[in-house]
């Protein structure tokens, strides 16, 4: 596959394949992807081999999995603006994703939101330290937050 050729070690593919079956990636093109430093795929559509890619270590997000593969036939664009769910996906932009979803982070933002993410994570992880410590209880934190939000 010429994007996995063409990425850069650190980078993430996103593939638009208009949601559905057939898989367009599989084992073989993530162990490739992460023998070229890849950071991982993203996939408007299906996938497969996914025990396989789990066994890799290699981060694979997809809409769905579908045990048929598609036929490479080279269509499709490099570094072409992508829109899927009505976002807007331009390259350079930052994609976070997680078992909760998938997020992009437009380029021209994304340090301001990674600095913004960072308080919010450090915020979290005073109130989880309260929390655990007995201290409080997610009842006062929410108290507290309000407190805080309200001065």
């Amino acid at each position: 596959m010429l994007a996995i050729d063409e990425a850069n070690p650190g980078h993430v593919i996103v593939i638009d394949a208009g949601g559905m079956a057939p898989s367009v990636w599989g084992e073989l093109a993530s162990l490739s992807a992460k023998q070229r430093g890849i950071a991982g795929v993203v996939i408007n559509g299906t996938c497969r081999d996914t025990d396989d890619i789990r066994a890799l270590g290699f981060a694979v997000f997809s809409r769905g999995i579908c045990p048929r593969a598609g036929e490479p036939k080279g269509q499709g664009e490099i570094g072409a603006p992508l829109r899927i769910s009505n976002v807007l996906i331009m390259q350079g932009d930052w994609i976070l994703a997680d078992s909760d979803g998938v997020l992009v982070l437009p380029r021209s933002k994304a340090a301001e939101m990674a600095n913004r993410g960072m308080d919010c994570l450090e915020a979290e992880n005073r109130l989880r330290q309260e929390i655990i410590s007995g201290a409080s209880t997610l009842g006062k934190v929410q108290q507290l937050l309000r407190w805080e939000k309200s001065r």
